[in-house]
């Protein structure tokens, strides 16, 4: 999650439960047990999120700093993209981890609120730190002792980003508002939504001059009016995961609410495709790497997650996927990789950014259940 964060910038708290299928899931370290096979199984399964991992310009199938871990630890790793959006994935998962049986996974990434779901159902392994020593002296002081992982032996910041807008220069002029997004006649149907609902209904709260870390239901009723009036008009093509960037990239789609890292990297090779901060403010996030329940190779994740905090990983890491980078020392080894990289707000944030960056607030069981289910019936979910 972003360098260098404000005091209390990354204070994300965790959601409540989702009443909604959770009943009766919770387990306990002595209700589901697992067994490390890590002495003799040099293996090692990850879902993360796509475009999360550094690619080889020449060669797509190949993850540089993967393939350096493999080459150091003697841990063959198979790694998948098949984290889209935090709810769809929880689906995927819930059964397995709600019995204790395995999900076949060794580390999952979710955000922040997500993350703080399945440690409220004691659905992740406690780490062992002590051997995990990168981590423990390099992650940031601002992502310790987080409301949901208040001891940090949970979750372990993979990165942080930020919810904000996005367009294509070839297909549409500048947007600088949630209003112009959501309400701008060119862009009619040419534009498409998070699924987060923290992320877009967040960014809408502040165009209405609302503080997401802090609003009422009144306030919710608006944003949400709001968002169902654009799709009634036919504004919004339709809501996205993380698959909006294709769509973004071809010109599909004229602009978007969408994520920080993945708007650089689409930048990179079209310059015409910016991130926006609106004038209203961003939404801060984070996503976390995790050991979930009945996962075999705990001693191998451990091994791999402190490998990306050497800072020097981690700026091979940062530099690729362009996301707020969570590791202290990173930057100074970025400044060796690539100068301008590391003098880029949106991966190194100053002051005047984080100034504008709020955190969806924390909600009860009752707020999250009313509130999701008023998202997901606006979206069409």
């Amino acid at each position: 999650m972003r360098g260098a964060l404000a005091s209390g910038a990354l204070a994300v708290s965790g959601s409540a439960l989702v009443a909604c299928g959770t009943k009766g899931a919770a387990q306990t370290e002595d209700t589901c047990v697992s067994e490390d096979l890590s002495g003799t199984e040099k293996t090692l399964t990850v879902s993360n999120w796509p475009q999360y991992i550094d690619v080889d310009e020449k060669d797509e199938s190949k993850r540089p700093s993967l393939i350096a871990f493999e080459q150091k630890s003697g841990i063959a790793v198979s790694y998948t993209e098949d984290i889209n959006d935090n709810n769809e994935f929880f689906g995927k998962v819930q059964n397995q981890l709600t019995a204790c049986q395995p999900t076949d996974r060794d580390v999952i990434v979710l955000t922040d609120w997500m993350t703080a779901r399945m440690i409220r159902l004691g659905w992740f392994q406690k780490l062992d730190t002590a051997k995990m020593p990168n981590f423990q002296k390099n992650l940031l002081p601002s992502l310790k002792g987080r409301p949901f992982d208040k001891n940090t032996e949970y979750a372990v910041p993979w990165q942080s980003g930020l919810a904000g807008l996005a367009f294509n220069g070839n297909v549409a002029k500048e947007i600088r508002t949630v209003d112009e997004l959501l309400t701008r006649p060119d862009l009619k149907g040419k534009v498409t939504a998070l699924t987060e609902m923290r992320d877009t209904m967040g960014l809408i709260l502040l165009s209405n001059g609302h503080d997401p870390s802090n609003f009422t239901k009144a306030q919710f009723d608006d944003a949400i009016n709001k968002l169902q009036k654009a799709v009634d008009a036919g504004q919004i093509r339709r809501f996205t995961g993380n698959d909006y960037a294709p769509e973004l990239a071809k010109g599909d789609i004229a602009a978007c609410i969408g994520w920080s890292g993945d708007i650089i990297q689409l930048g990179l090779e079209d310059e015409k495709i910016q991130f926006v901060a609106p004038d209203a403010g961003v939404m801060l996030f984070s996503d976390n790497s995790s050991i979930p329940n009945k996962a075999s190779h705990k001693a191998n994740a451990e091994q791999f997650l402190d490998y990306y905090y050497d800072p020097a990983v981690a700026a091979e890491l940062a530099a690729y996927v362009n996301y707020i980078c969570p590791v202290a020392g990173a930057k100074e080894a970025m400044e060796k990789i690539d100068p301008d990289l590391a003098a880029n707000p949106l991966i190194f944030p100053d002051d005047a950014l984080l100034g504008k960056a709020k955190v969806f607030k924390a909600l009860t069981e009752a707020e999250e259940r009313e509130y999701e289910s008023a998202f997901q019936k606006v979206i069409g979910a």
